[in-house]
């Protein structure tokens, strides 16, 4: 394909600019997009969906991807729940989500046993500033506060940058005075994984019902043990950290990431019996105590809210 013939294909499917990029490390992105139209109203929690052209570049290392001819002029997208960066010098961000959005990735450079390369993220991680994305106009999802109470307790649990939505959750429970106890908690590799790290932590002294705890499971941290999001809630630390019992009257639960962390059950078609994975996820460990998930298919909204990041 020649150089005219990319340059006509941006202009022509490409709808949005990257305004601001940032690499907590080399396989860890924070970047923001302004459409070329108004974004549309839409809730904390949502997701919409990003796109790239087969055209572009990879990232270096990445697995090796065999395009036909008819292929090389596509455009590949995928969904990505939408971030929020919270603060601005060390105060809430105003109006977000008006003319600007954010978004967090990881970079994923091979696919697993049988599945095909990854399409996105090798091109995302080539992304500069100021260069040109498409932007789906849409925003969409279940995944929101709806039903958080003023004085509820909120968790939300998460591996890597299933992180993403609860920014953008937290930054609308923040800025409109919510009162009651909220955690977060985030499970990577390394510490170095924690794009949000500093901002959480500066949360912690802007605002005294808010928690952070941050979780390795490759690095001497934690004093010295691997901790999963699971870990908290089964030891006990979960209950310390908050000052208070886990009470499903009164508490909502945020899970993304991991489908292992999260641990959505299947109902037997047959019995109707429902299994759940093992070993076990927070779904499980929490309905043990009461708390009760949201049931998508039935549209019943429970308390565990979820949204499995892959």
């Amino acid at each position: 394909m020649t150089p005219e013939e990319i340059s006509q294909l941006r202009a022509k499917r490409y709808n949005a600019t990257v305004t601001r990029l940032r690499k907590p490390n080399p396989e860890l992105m924070i970047f923001r997009v302004q459409p070329d139209f108004a974004i549309l109203p839409h809730l904390p929690g949502q997701y919409t969906s990003l796109g790239l052209g087969n055209w572009e570049p990879r990232f270096p290392g990445s697995q090796e991807e065999g395009l036909a001819p008819a292929d090389e002029s596509r455009v590949v997208r995928r969904a990505y729940s939408i971030s929020c960066p919270i603060l601005e010098e060390d105060q809430l961000v105003a109006d977000y989500g008006r003319s600007w959005l954010e978004f967090y990735v990881v970079l994923v450079k091979e696919g697993g046993a049988g599945e095909q390369p990854p399409s996105l993220t090798p091109r995302l991680f080539m992304l500069r500033e100021g260069e040109r994305i498409n932007l789906h106009d849409k925003i969409t999802g279940n995944f929101t506060l709806e039903g958080v109470q003023p004085a509820d307790t909120v968790l939300f649990l998460s591996t890597g940058t299933g992180e993403a939505p609860h920014n953008y959750m937290l930054w609308d429970l923040l800025q409109r005075g919510h009162r009651g106890k909220i955690l977060a908690a985030c499970c990577v590799r390394y510490r170095r994984d924690l794009g949000y790290l500093r901002t959480h932590e500066t949360l912690m002294k802007l605002f005294p019902n808010y928690d952070y705890m941050a979780l390795t499971t490759r690095e001497a941290l934690n004093d010295g043990r691997k901790v999963y999001i699971q870990d908290l809630i089964t030891s006990g630390q979960m209950e310390e950290h908050l000052g208070q019992k886990l009470d499903p009257a009164c508490t909502h639960v945020f899970l993304c990431g991991n489908p292992k962390m999260i641990g959505v059950p299947l109902i037997e078609r047959e019995t109707g019996v429902t299994v759940f994975p093992q070993p076990p996820g927070v779904i499980e460990i929490l309905e043990q105590r009461g708390f009760r998930a949201d049931n998508h298919r039935a549209r019943s909204r429970g308390n565990i809210h979820f949204e499995e990041f892959w």
